[in-house]
């Protein structure tokens, strides 16, 4: 999406006290700055910083923010954190309310673990989609007519049966998705795949597969030539 207007910095800290184990999450968020950069040597846009929202009390065990870009949905930064190692959890920052909060991940059993993406999905919910062994499992997070938010399952894949895998017991990741274009990212032993979730249809992208996170981007500022859109994937194999 091509912005060109003021945009503002987010900042996301975990603490963690060494006394009791406790977690505290903190945001700091930045004034409006333009999009013009300034000039090398000139005085910065940056006016400095909002104050800092309540700080949130996490009651999970040693909980990381993941290395993947937040999804902006609802005006809502929506941040997956990882806990027990591997276990997955949802720290959601309000823009306009300036409020941290923990979503649950969807209920299911065992309990979602890595590899699992957020998603800004086609429809404009907060998607998750995540892997248990080759079943691909999506999930998108409504509010009901009563206001209350909950995760609905979308779709449960067979990758085994959709890709050409040849050696299934190989590790295979979710590793990014398109911004609100149901397109997600995996790896498996032949490589990396763009996969549609609506249509089902695929294409091979890249024939490495060590890769942790992919994240395509869809227009690119140029100072002089204002903003070059870029249109995602569509073509599959």
């Amino acid at each position: 999406m091509p912005y060109e207007g003021p945009f503002r910095v987010v900042v996301v800290n975990l603490d963690m006290n060494e006394d009791d184990g406790d977690c505290v999450a903190h945001v700091c968020v930045s004034s409006p700055v333009t999009a013009e950069w300034s000039e090398p040597g000139s005085d910065s846009h940056f006016d400095g910083w909002s104050k800092p929202c309540s700080a949130l009390h996490l009651v999970i065990a040693d909980p990381l923010i993941d290395s993947l870009p937040p999804v902006l949905v609802d005006n809502a930064l929506h941040f997956r954190l990882t806990f027990d190692d591997e276990r997955v959890g949802i720290l959601k920052y309000d823009l306009s309310s300036n409020c941290l909060s923990l979503i649950d991940a969807p209920l299911t059993r065992p309990a979602i673990v890595w590899p699992a993406i957020l998603m800004a999905m086609e429809d404009g919910s907060l998607g998750l989609a995540h892997l248990g062994g080759l079943i691909l499992h999506l999930w998108s997070r409504q509010i009901g007519s009563h206001g209350v938010a909950s995760w609905t399952q979308r779709k449960v894949i067979d990758l085994k049966e959709l890709l050409p895998i040849q050696n299934p017991k190989k590790r295979i990741s979710v590793i990014g998705s398109v911004e609100g274009h149901d397109i997600i990212f995996v790896t498996i032993d032949l490589g990396i795949y763009e996969i549609n979730l609506k249509t089902l249809r695929w294409k091979k992208l890249w024939k490495r597969e060590n890769f942790r996170s992919l994240i395509p981007y869809m227009s690119f500022y140029n100072r002089q030539e204002k903003v070059t859109p870029c249109k995602p994937l569509t073509t599959y194999a």
